[in-house]
């Protein structure tokens, strides 16, 4: 079951919380309002199914999921810009429902072969190793990339994204 898209009135709520409780909103009592503060981010889930959007989800809000990885086909078959570093982004769960405010805070593309276990330990996937991460992922991106009429290859170039929660904030780990 693919994920479902949030409705427009759950994304404006969504994002009128989040903007005050990340303190976004103090940010525009100084200089003014700008493109951060008042546009509405991008919304979007993790994975390729509701059930995957949700585990992907729950690490992030557990904040032991803080990047992700795409395969920079994707971006230029839909004729995207890759993310920077400030962005924003709205995280929903597999039934479109907005839960968590990220904000990009590195991005780097590389070769899928030269991917650093760094950042696949911090995708928070599979049992946090290099090794799963490849398996996963070379799974993954074989599958999405047949849909924009690509194969996968292992120095294909790969889009690791670092990113932090701004809301909800994540539990305190004991």
């Amino acid at each position: 079951m693919e994920t479902t898209a949030p409705s427009d009135d759950a994304l404006e709520l969504f994002w009128a919380e989040a903007r005050k409780v990340a303190g976004l909103t103090r940010l525009a009592s100084v200089i003014g309002v700008g493109a951060t503060e008042s546009l509405t981010p991008p919304a979007w889930s993790f994975g390729d199914s509701a059930e995957m959007a949700d585990e992907l989800l729950g690490q992030v809000l557990a904040g032991t999921k803080t990047a992700t990885s795409s395969a920079r086909w994707e971006w230029e078959a839909d004729g995207e810009s890759l993310p920077e570093p400030g962005d924003l982004a709205i995280v929903c769960d597999g039934s479109g429902e907005p839960r968590a405010l990220v904000r990009t805070v590195a991005v780097d593309v590389v070769p899928f072969d030269q991917v650093p276990a760094e950042h696949a330990a911090a995708e928070g996937e599979g049992d946090g190793s290099l090794e799963s991460w490849r398996r996963d992922h070379d799974a993954y991106f074989t599958a999405a990339l047949a849909r924009v009429g690509r194969a996968f290859a292992p120095d294909m170039p790969v889009v690791l994204e670092r990113f932090e929660l701004l809301h909800p904030r994540p539990r305190r780990r004991r």
